[in-house]
């Protein structure tokens, strides 16, 4: 590190120390990617942990279920920032990660979606319209509380996949 801060100096430029290490790759990010050892000894790229947390919290951010947004307000930034975001990281080499991270999504906007509904008849009727038997719309009429719990459930079969790609929700996997 001594000899690069020399060599760094001569061209009047600064480490940052806290961001800089003459370490190994394996266990250091960089620019939101870590490296790891796959099978047969060779090196793959990864979402770091940090930025995996950080795209959690800014989709929190964009899908509060607070803010008095219909769905379709709701997507066009999301979309925005799903884009984007999959656009930087597509070098990575995991789809389970971008699996589980899709499926998180969508768990959360199917929860926002309930919330929205609020009320067992609403969600009766809003089941119907997208196709649900009376049978299933029952069931989800009757899971219309506790919103992220009931997201993972019968609601699956309701609102699915094919449903917000027509909303224009963009996929990770």
């Amino acid at each position: 590190m001594a000899l690069l801060k020399r060599l760094y100096d001569k061209l009047h430029l600064t480490i940052n120390a806290s961001k800089s290490a003459v370490a190994s790759a394996f266990g250091r990010k960089f620019l939101g990617y870590c490296l790891w050892a796959g099978p047969k000894g060779e090196v793959k790229r990864a979402v770091s942990m940090q930025a995996r947390e950080r795209y959690k919290q800014r989709i929190r951010q964009l899908t509060r279920r607070s803010c008095g947004r219909s769905m379709n307000e709701l997507i066009e930034p999301l979309r925005r920032y799903v884009l984007g975001w999959k656009a930087y990281f597509g070098l990575a080499q995991t789809p389970g990660v971008w699996r589980a991270l899709d499926e998180w999504m969508r768990h959360r906007l199917r929860a926002i979606q309930l919330k929205q509904w609020r009320r067992g008849t609403t969600a009766y009727r809003a089941s119907l319209a997208l196709g649900a038997s009376p049978w299933l719309a029952r069931k989800v009429a009757a899971n219309t509380r506790r919103w992220w719990h009931n997201s993972g459930h019968s609601v699956n079969a309701v609102l699915t996949i094919a449903h917000f790609d027509r909303l224009g929700v963009p996929r990770l996997s």
